[in-house]
C-alpha cells in the first residue's frame, strides 16, 4: 500500500496527473461551497485540497497511512473504520479513495454508517471505459510481459460510473449530481496535451460518458422519515373530509324532530 501511494504521488507531478487534479479540484470548489453543515473530512489524496471552498468550522483531512510531507494532515484512520459515531458528519470526500480501498465496498458503508441523515458524499473516481481506461488495460498487459511501465500508479481496479451508482442506491444514497471530465488522450508530454485541449470541448457533445474522470455528488436518504411524513398528509386529509359529514347528519336529525 505505502508503493502505491508514493507512486500516485509522482504520477500527479507528471503534466497527466496535474490534468487530472485541475480538473477534480475545479469540480470540488464548486460542488462543496454552498454545503453547510458543521464537520466534514477529506479522505485521501492531499494534493486535491477538497474542502478549501466549504465553510464548515470543523474540516480534517485523513489519510490512511503516516506520511511527513502531508502537513495539513489531521489524522491517519482506515477508511473502513473512521474514528466518527455513526450519523455525526455532514459532508465525506472520497477522492480515489475507494480506488485504494482494499475493501471499496466496506468503505462505502463505513461512509453512509458516519454520514448524517441528508449528508452529503463526494466521489472522485477514474472511469475504466474510457481512452486512459484502455490505455491503462493495455500497459498492464505489456508490463506483465516485461515490457515498459503502466500509463497509471499501481492502484486497485478502477471502478465505473455505473457500478459506483449501483452501489450508492444499494446503501441508500440518492446520486445528485454525476459528470464525466478529461476527454484528451492519454498522453505523457505535456505538448501533446495541449495539442488534444480540442477534445475537452467536443467530445463531450457526442460521448460525454467517454472522459477519463468522473465527479459524484449523492446524498444519504433515510426513508422512514418520509413515510412518515406521508402518513401525516393522508391523516389530515381524512379528517378535514369528516367534517361536512358530521354536519350532514346533524342537520337531518333536527329535520326529523321538527327542531330548530
Amino acid at each position: 500500500m505505502g508503493d502505491q501511494i508514493i507512486g500516485l504521488r509522482e504520477w500527479f507531478e507528471t503534466p497527466a496527473g496535474s490534468y487530472l487534479l485541475a480538473w477534480e479540484q475545479a469540480q470540488l470548489d464548486d460542488a462543496v461551497a454552498d454545503l453547510f453543515g458543521y464537520h466534514a473530512v477529506q479522505l485521501g489524496v492531499p494534493e486535491l485540497d477538497a474542502l478549501k471552498r466549504n465553510r464548515m468550522p470543523h474540516r480534517w483531512l485523513a489519510v490512511s497511512e503516516p506520511d511527513l510531507r502531508c502537513a495539513a494532515v489531521t489524522f491517519h484512520a482506515d477508511f473502513t473504520a473512521l474514528p466518527f459515531p455513526a450519523n455525526s458528519l455532514d459532508l465525506v470526500i472520497l477522492p480515489h479513495a475507494l480506488e485504494f480501498s482494499p475493501d471499496p465496498h466496506a468503505t462505502l458503508r463505513e461512509v453512509e454508517r458516519v454520514l448524517v441523515p441528508e449528508g452529503k458524499v463526494v466521489i472522485c473516481g477514474l472511469n475504466p471505459v474510457s481512452l486512459w481506461g484502455l490505455r491503462q488495460r493495455r500497459s498492464r498487459w505489456y508490463h506483465r510481459l516485461g515490457w515498459g511501465q503502466v500509463f497509471l500508479p499501481e492502484w486497485g481496479d478502477l471502478i465505473g460510473f455505473w457500478r459506483l451508482r449501483d452501489w450508492l442506491r444499494l446503501l441508500s444514497f440518492e446520486v445528485e449530481t454525476g459528470r464525466f471530465g478529461c476527454y484528451r488522450p492519454a498522453v505523457e508530454s505535456a505538448d501533446w496535451l495541449r495539442r488534444f485541449t480540442w477534445m475537452d470541448r467536443v467530445v463531450p457533445r457526442f460521448l460525454p460518458i467517454a472522459g477519463a474522470a468522473y465527479f459524484v455528488v449523492a446524498t444519504k436518504r433515510v426513508r422512514g422519515m418520509r413515510l412518515m411524513g406521508a402518513q401525516w398528509k393522508s391523516a389530515a386529509k381524512r379528517s378535514t373530509s369528516a367534517v361536512p359529514v358530521v354536519q350532514q347528519t346533524h342537520a337531518a336529525v333536527n329535520e326529523k324532530t321538527g327542531r330548530k
